[in-house]
């Protein structure tokens, strides 16, 4: 995602100081230390693993030893040169072994009988059509699709490589989308600098949020379907809250006014009982005229942050100042839960969960099969965060009580020596006890206890992953206001960004971890395999790294457009398959249950000379107004195989 401008912090804060680890010395005396006490780990971390002096120990590497030279190679498909990708910025590249289509644009119906786009869209219309700012995503198959456990059938729906049925199962070939709808400018939606009436205020509001499709294959397209499971879910919907802040004043406005909305919606998660996850990530931008204090301030809620948007000025709800909506703001910034098969269904926010700005929740199943949730803070040294529910969700889901309502909410600290810590946030902390009323508080406030306890600052986390073998992966795009250097964010400034990699004690669940830097993107700048800024990040069942990029490409000759890359978690090795257009950025995972279809996103085309950029404009070619648009690419190898080998 795109980083927003930082708040100046106002002179007059003393007592809440941020609490920071050393981050002044050199990374080489962090190296040095860490190396020196690498016998801790499992198996050894020489410095090939920091991706600084060679290709990072991989899955395979760390658990076979050497690798195979006979083994199939998993990525086995011509990779887009960076010259090729330097040459063509206006329209898409795709790897030659591959094909892609444009789909589902910003503005296109929910409905194949819905208002058709036109620019600017009006209120009534938006709220019925697919909206901007695509950005995380995922397929749900229909669930009378899905073969059951006794079933024989091979459909392919584990993402494995081996031959598939050739019949292509209906679950492969039609479902439910749900996309995440980020952000738009006034510019791009309403036309204007700022809204100057209700009703544009509305029809950028209905831009936001989450769009609910049903698609399916019809003669080779994928295509909108009619279905009553198609809905829009954005600021003025319904929500409720679930876990120890539900009920909790700081969640309070006056009686009449409930809960309502989710915004800024950026990378997502799902379920293993078939529900989707979609993360409230920049809240703070669309409020304003907010009372200073020290919580508003970590949060990033400032008089004037929300003047980009200008919704303040005609819906009291985004001006903090009204006795109508004092803690408005704090119903923003959590995961929300959706039910994808149920248009009734009332999104849920999980306060256990903690609120701050949610990049993505990647759920694993741990011990004992409590569900766990990863977490990443999309903000320059801001933290990593996990949950880990009270009990099985299995038993907790037979006695109708959720999962992701009850549990401990943790934050990372990355030691020097490759081991790590989960903190728990509890009021058995008695820091945490005397700085906080109560768990709600704590929870309302997230980033201030990680603050207190000491966390490791990062270098904008984003997307997390969780590879079938218990390996987490986490990006970590950029920062530029950093200081100092840490053992897990090594560079200062860090322009390019890095990959993380981690596992946790006793199948997800310990509190303690063992971590290393899998790709520092500085060492691919004079390579083929060259990219920087990764965001998006996906691993399949096979060991495949799916990861993209927001920022950066290279510099002169060499620059390209933002980019999805295929790497081989065990080697190393990446692959380039797909590059995007000018201003865009490249966003959103999701395949069709056999792993031969994928599905990406191609955001904010043209979005920094909306008006100038002619090429772009002609993006993405659909039938409407001569408008750059967001939009959803779906990518499949032509031999029909499996997307990533």
């Amino acid at each position: 995602m795109k980083e927003k401008g930082n708040v100046e912090k106002p002179r007059n804060i003393t007592k809440f100081e941020r609490i920071s680890p050393d981050n002044q010395r050199s990374f080489a005396d962090i190296l040095e230390t860490a190396v020196a006490r690498r016998s801790v780990l499992r198996g050894g971390v020489g410095l090939a693993a920091i991706g600084i002096f060679g290709k990072p120990l991989g899955l395979r590497a760390q658990d076979n030893g050497d690798s195979d030279e006979n083994t199939t190679p998993l990525i086995d498909f011509e990779a887009i040169t960076v010259e090729r990708a330097a040459s063509q910025t206006n329209w898409p590249l795709v790897s030659e072994d591959y094909e892609f289509d444009l789909i589902f644009p910003w503005g296109e119906p929910i409905q194949p009988d819905g208002p058709a786009f036109s620019h600017p869209p009006s209120a009534d219309d938006q709220e019925l059509q697919i909206g901007i700012g695509h950005d995380g995503m995922w397929f749900f198959a229909h669930p009378d699709d899905i073969p059951s456990d006794d079933d024989d059938s091979e459909d392919g729906s584990t993402g494995a490589t081996e031959d598939v049925d050739e019949t292509d199962p209906p679950m492969n070939r039609r479902g439910v989308l749900v996309i995440n709808h980020e952000y738009g400018s006034n510019s791009r939606v309403i036309d204007a600098n700022s809204p100057g009436s209700l009703e544009e205020v509305r029809a950028s509001q209905h831009a936001h949020g989450v769009s609910i499709l049903n698609v399916e294959k019809i003669d080779g397209k994928w295509q909108i379907v009619e279905g009553e499971k198609a809905r829009r879910i954005h600021v003025n919907t319904p929500v409720t809250f679930s876990g120890p802040a539900a009920d909790h004043s700081l969640l309070k406005n006056r009686d009449e006014y409930e809960p309502k909305g989710t915004l800024n919606n950026c990378a997502n998660g799902f379920t293993p009982w078939g529900t989707y996850l979609t993360c409230e990530e920049n809240f703070h931008q669309y409020f304003s005229e907010t009372p200073y204090s020290e919580e508003n301030w970590r949060y990033g809620l400032t008089y004037s942050a929300g003047d980009g948007y200008g919704w303040f000025r005609r819906d009291a709800r985004f001006r903090l100042s009204s006795r109508n909506y004092p803690n408005e703001g704090n119903r923003f910034g959590w995961v929300v839960e959706i039910d994808p098969h149920d248009p009734e269904h009332v999104p849920v926010k999980h306060t256990a969960l903690g609120r701050f700005r949610h990049e993505g929740a990647a759920v694993a199943v741990g011990l004992d099969d409590r569900i766990v949730v990863y977490m990443g803070d999309d903000s320059g040294d801001e933290y990593i965060y996990k949950f880990v529910s009270a009990e099985s969700y299995k038993d907790m889901m037979e006695r109708e009580e959720s999962p992701l309502a009850t549990g401990q909410l943790y934050v990372a600290k990355f030691n020097d020596d490759f081991t790590g810590e989960w903190v728990p946030l509890t009021m058995d902390n008695d820091e945490l006890a005397d700085r906080f009323d109560d768990e709600a508080d704590l929870l309302v406030h997230a980033r201030i206890a990680g603050d207190i306890v000491g966390a490791t600052k990062m270098d904008r986390p984003e997307w997390i992953t969780v590879a079938p073998d218990e390996y987490v992966y986490g990006t970590l795009t950029s920062n530029s206001s950093k200081t100092g250097i840490n053992a897990a964010n090594p560079e200062s400034p860090n322009n390019f960004g890095h990959i993380l990699k981690w596992k946790d004690a006793d199948t997800h669940t310990g509190t303690t971890f063992e971590w290393e830097v899998w790709k520092l993107a500085s060492s691919t700048q004079d390579t083929e395999e060259m990219f920087g800024n990764p965001d998006g990040l996906y691993a399949d069942a096979d060991g495949r790294l799916f990861i993209q990029t927001d920022g950066s490409q290279g510099e002169g000759e060499r620059s390209i457009c933002n980019q999805l890359l295929v790497a081989d978690a065990s080697t190393g090795e990446i692959h380039r398959l797909f590059t995007g257009v000018e201003d865009c950025e490249i966003t959103g995972i999701a395949f069709t249950p056999d792993h031969k279809t994928m599905f990406i996103n191609i955001q904010h085309p043209g979005w920094d000379n909306f008006e100038t950029t002619l090429d772009t404009q002609e993006f993405p070619g659909i039938a409407g107004p001569n408008v750059p648009r967001d939009c959803t690419v779906v990518i499949t190898r032509r031999d029909g195989g499996v997307v990533g080998s």
